[in-house]
């Protein structure tokens, strides 16, 4: 990875969208290179994918949680049941194993307060191997989404 990777990555962090030819451009390649070097960032796993950056309270997503998740027991089959659980939860937008105590933190985003309590009570508790559920309303989202340093 040289400097020139790192000024493609920087770009396509900030716009997904560009053409090879913009892009080129913009990191000082002719598009040939460019689009080589392009193609071995998504080879590598570098570039893992595209999408789009959607606001959620556009699609009716306006509460949003942090969920602190206590395990009862820490075998790795139990670790893996829960871990396979939470990536079936579509509400559930980002989930992080941590060392010490909580086990995970859980990001999580429903259409309000109620919708978010009946996820906790329906299905979060229920997930396997879980001893405590602490959750923490968010307020206001201050850095989210932002790019990678380069």
């Amino acid at each position: 990875m040289d400097s020139i990777d790192r000024k493609i990555l920087a770009e396509l962090q900030t716009d997904g969208r560009l053409t090879v030819t913009d892009l080129a451009g913009r990191v000082g390649l002719s598009v040939s290179p460019c689009h080589r070097r392009l193609r071995e960032l998504e080879r590598s796993g570098t570039i893992r994918g595209y999408r789009a950056l959607v606001d959620p309270a556009a699609v009716g997503l306006t509460f949003e949680a942090l969920l602190f998740v206590t395990m009862r027991q820490e075998d790795r089959d139990t670790l893996l049941g829960f871990e396979a659980a939470v990536a079936r939860v579509p509400n559930v937008v980002q989930a992080q194993r941590l060392f010490g105590d909580p086990d995970y933190l859980l990001r999580i985003v429903t259409a309000d307060l109620g919708a978010y309590q009946r996820l906790e009570d329906d299905v979060l508790a229920t997930l396997p191997g879980v001893q405590r559920l602490t959750s923490t309303l968010v307020m206001k989202n201050v850095v989210s989404e932002r790019p990678l340093p380069a």
